[in-house]
């Protein structure tokens, strides 16, 4: 059995917050393209990353969350002279800050840059099929012999009802193994 493997790039999640600030009073994420997961969605709204080195133009991905956060690629946290842990999302304690820039204003977060943890998505239904629970660790073979095939370790399978069977790198990890389009992985336990 295979699993989409999709990937994710550079992304900012906000709170209402910062929203607020960034946007103005009352602003809304406007839905550009829905995304695998379901309720998740790439927003046309925009902001500029800033960090000691450099900055980046972001997408931010909607809904809102409870706390704003930044998902970057190693080569994107150099770019920005910062050195974010690998975290799942959400675990933001003790990980660097930087300012976020928007057309009504500034935000200076105090932490919230990581880099995503590589993992699965899976509804109970689907964890089940593929013989996985929530919180395992395993690794996933992609790509072809001979070209690049590349096993990803160190993946944690996230189970939930309001997910959709998905693997998500960042685009460090797709170029490394040389992948692109529509791609498939084996899990390996």
């Amino acid at each position: 059995m295979k699993v989409l493997v999709e990937t994710s790039a550079r992304h900012l999640h906000v709170s209402r917050e910062d929203l607020d600030t960034l946007f103005g009073k009352g602003a809304k994420l406007t839905n550009k393209k829905d995304l695998s997961q379901p309720g998740q969605f790439a927003c046309f709204e925009r902001v500029t990353v800033v960090g000691p080195k450099g900055e980046l133009n972001m997408s931010i991905l909607g809904p809102e969350r409870k706390e704003t956060q930044v998902e970057v690629s190693f080569t994107d946290a150099r770019k920005l002279g910062l050195v974010p842990p690998v975290r799942e999302s959400g675990d933001i304690a003790d990980t660097p800050g930087c300012k976020l820039v928007g057309p009504e204003g500034e935000v200076e977060i105090s932490k919230g840059v990581i880099v995503a943890k590589r993992h699965i998505h899976f509804t109970p239904d689907e964890a089940a099929q593929f013989g996985v629970e929530d919180k395992q660790i395993v690794s996933v073979k992609v790509g072809t012999p001979g070209a690049r095939e590349t096993i990803f370790g160190d993946t944690v399978v996230r189970v939930r009802s309001d997910f959709s069977a998905a693997m998500h790198i960042d685009t460090d990890e797709a170029n490394a193994a040389g992948l692109s389009g529509e791609v498939y992985g084996e899990i390996i336990k």
